[in-house]
């Protein structure tokens, strides 16, 4: 089972996997007090949702949230639990932030890597990308998004320059954008150019 209850979530991800410079885990730390003003190197994930009309799914950050507050990205970020495939945990946090399953999920930039500071907090990631679709509409997690919307992918685009939006989005807009002008069509990054901590989510 890929997804679970809000109470068995909170088990699960009470930790991130910690990282050398190869992407091999080396440990694990505490999710709440890893981001700091020294935050070390960790594996998470981005995803970018898409319905069947091409529009894509737009999620502003919980204003409770330590790291970025209040902040507009795509549609569903994480960090994936000890053992857990990655595909398996972009599944989960979509459930659990926005009332969502997941119909296709695919892996597109496989080797996206970032640090980004904001008012002393540090993000320090390498942080797979993936596209996915559904069919239904959002129910978002009052704990974790503070708003979404709809749109159309060039709207976006062009929107996320503003500071409004994560670095982290305007860093992997640029690269998904080179993969092609339609989301649908983009092709599925290679599996093994994931961090190797992350490789159990080609199997």
């Amino acid at each position: 089972m890929c997804c679970s209850t809000p109470q068995e979530q909170v088990k699960r991800v009470e930790h991130v996997i910690l990282l050398n410079e190869s992407g091999a885990a080396i440990g694990v730390a505490d999710k709440q007090t890893v981001h700091t003003d020294s935050t070390p190197l960790h594996l998470a994930f981005s995803c970018y949702i898409f319905d069947s009309a091409g529009r894509f799914l737009v999620s502003q950050r919980a204003l409770s949230k330590k790291t970025w507050p209040g902040i507009w990205t795509n549609s569903v970020c994480g960090h994936p639990a000890q053992g857990e495939p990655i595909a398996d945990a972009v599944r989960r946090r979509a459930s659990f932030e926005l009332g969502l399953t997941l119909d296709e999920v695919r892996l597109v930039l496989p080797a996206f890597r970032y640090r980004a500071e904001l008012d002393g907090v540090v993000e320090n990631e390498m942080c797979p990308v993936f596209y996915a679709t559904v069919t239904a509409e959002p129910a978002p997690n009052p704990d974790e998004v503070e708003a979404v919307r709809w749109m159309p992918w060039d709207t976006f685009r062009a929107e996320a320059r503003d500071d409004a939006y994560s670095p982290w989005c305007q860093l992997q807009i640029a690269e998904l954008s080179a993969l092609g002008e339609t989301p649908a069509r983009w092709q599925a990054g290679d599996p093994a150019q994931l961090p190797p901590a992350a490789r159990t989510a080609a199997r």
